[in-house]
Formats: structure tokens, C-alpha cells, sequence
């Protein structure tokens, strides 16, 4: 991928004024700002497992705290299960028609058997909020690593947060054991090179950057500069405008959480005491 900084910053914010792009430009720069997601995949061209080692290998390579690694995946090929987690995903098809589809499990049954193999059988500290909090950050940092990996290798990927609409259901379908919760899902298959997806603008840096300290002041203007940029991208892509009816839309009500709003239950349900 030869992609120049400017053409990169001026892809990832829309043609927002931004900073001086990077002088010291690299390949792995130039991927990542060019992250999409990619909803349609060819279904003649699987994803071999050799494939599937090198993302799970960069997986693993990333940050972990403390070394625990609180965290697993379960690779799912089978038609028909790929079809069910895309009905408990809110109905969304492109889960079924991807070659391979991987949900991260935050993992504390692990943890425990091992505590409880050298003599601390209550493992009375996985019992705590901090606990959880660890296992989900580890599941997060993982699963980025392999969608980079998959992007790399010239894959397209899409994360699937709706997997947790319907987490018992999930957790009873891939056969989780307890103290392991389905946290997010991950499509990945070869592009379908006749849908073409866009690079999403996101909000300029002074919206997201704070020098030393939290700046009291909202970024009022930045936002509304923002919701102009993603309007035409919106536009242009026959998708409803507005990122600030979104944003509002996912948390002005109860129903916007689909479901969401019974996580702490379900985790509890699973294990997690978050004491």
C-alpha cells in the first residue's frame, strides 16, 4: 500500500483541516487510517486456516495486563450457526454470508482454573468489577490486532457489537462455559469487489485531543463542522444523515440499547459477580 500521509489524513477526516501529516510515514500508518468496514464478501474464496493462525498469532501479540491474556475466540465457519448469530445479531446478513466469523470472549473461566490449580480456590479476586474490566480491555486489544492483521493481508473485516443483544443466547449457542461472555463479533472474508465501502470520516483531532488536561470547554464548532462532513458521506452513500441523531438515537432512550440494557444481568447470569 503506497498511500502518501496527505492522502491518508485527507481520506480518514473528510477534508477536515488536520495537523501536519507525519513525516515519518509507514505502511502500517497508511493501513490503519484506511480502515473500513466491509460488509459483502465473495463467497467463493474462504479464509484458510493458515490465515487463521497469522491473525490469532497477531492477536496474541497484543497488550495484555499483566501478562493474564483474559481472553478466547471461537471461530465460526458452519453455515447454519453463522445464520442463527446473525439472527441474535439483529438480523444482520452479512454475518451468514462472511467465510469466517470470530467472537472474542472475555475469559475468566481460564484465570480461575488456574488460580484454583495453585491453591486459591475461590478466586475471590475475579469476583470484582476489575476483573471484568481487564478481561474486556484484553478481548479489545486483541481483536483490533487481528482485524489490522486481516486488513493487512488484503481481508475485509466489520466488527459486530450486536452480539451482545442477545448474549445468553449466544453464550448457549457456541457452548461458553461459565465466566466466559461474548463481547463483540468479527466478519472477515475477501471483499466483494463490486460494492465498493469508504473510508468513514471520523471527528477532527481537537474534538478527541486534550493537551494535559480535559479542555471544560465542549467542542461545539468541531461538532458541528463534524456533522456537516458526515452528512455528505452519508449523502453520498444513501444512508440516513446525521451523526449527532445517531449518537442520540443510541442513548436519548432505553430502546435505542436494543437489548443492551440487561448486561449487567447477563453478566451476572455468566459468572461475573463485578463485586
Amino acid at each position: 500500500m503506497s498511500v502518501s500521509a496527505e492522502a491518508s489524513y485527507q481520506l480518514r477526516y473528510g477534508g477536515q483541516p488536520v495537523g501536519e501529516p507525519s513525516a515519518e510515514w509507514t505502511e502500517v500508518l497508511a493501513q490503519q487510517l484506511a480502515h473500513r468496514s466491509v460488509r459483502r464478501y465473495r463467497a467463493d474464496d474462504q479464509v484458510s486456516d493458515e490465515t487463521l493462525t497469522a491473525l490469532i498469532a497477531a492477536a496474541q501479540s497484543a497488550p495484555t495486563s499483566g501478562n493474564l491474556q483474559l481472553w478466547s475466540v471461537v471461530a465460526v465457519r458452519d453455515d447454519a450457526r453463522r445464520r442463527r448469530l446473525a439472527v441474535l445479531a439483529g438480523e444482520q446478513d452479512f454475518i451468514a454470508q462472511a467465510p469466517l466469523f470470530l467472537v472474542w470472549l472475555a475469559d475468566l473461566a481460564r484465570a480461575r482454573q488456574v488460580t484454583s490449580s495453585v491453591g486459591s480456590p475461590t478466586a475471590e479476586g475475579a469476583d470484582f468489577v476489575e476483573a471484568a474490566l481487564l478481561s474486556f480491555i484484553d478481548t479489545a486489544l486483541a481483536a483490533q490486532n487481528a482485524s489490522l492483521a486481516a486488513e493487512s493481508l488484503g481481508l475485509g473485516t466489520v466488527f459486530v457489537g450486536a452480539i451482545r443483544n442477545n448474549p445468553l443466547e449466544v453464550a448457549a449457542e457456541l457452548g461458553l462455559p461459565p465466566n466466559v461472555f461474548p463481547v463483540f463479533g468479527l466478519t472477515i472474508g475477501h471483499p466483494d469487489e463490486l460494492v465498493e465501502t469508504a473510508v468513514k470520516p471520523r471527528l477532527p483531532q481537537e474534538a478527541v485531543l486534550h493537551r494535559e488536561q480535559y479542555a471544560s470547554e465542549p467542542p461545539t464548532a468541531h461538532l458541528e463542522n463534524y456533522e456537516d462532513v458526515l452528512n455528505g458521506f452519508y449523502a453520498a452513500a444513501g444512508l440516513p444523515e446525521s451523526w449527532a441523531q445517531r449518537v442520540a438515537h443510541r442513548f436519548g432512550s432505553v430502546a435505542g440499547l436494543k437489548g443492551r440494557e440487561h448486561l449487567r444481568a447477563a453478566l451476572l447470569d455468566r459468572g461475573f459477580q463485578l463485586r
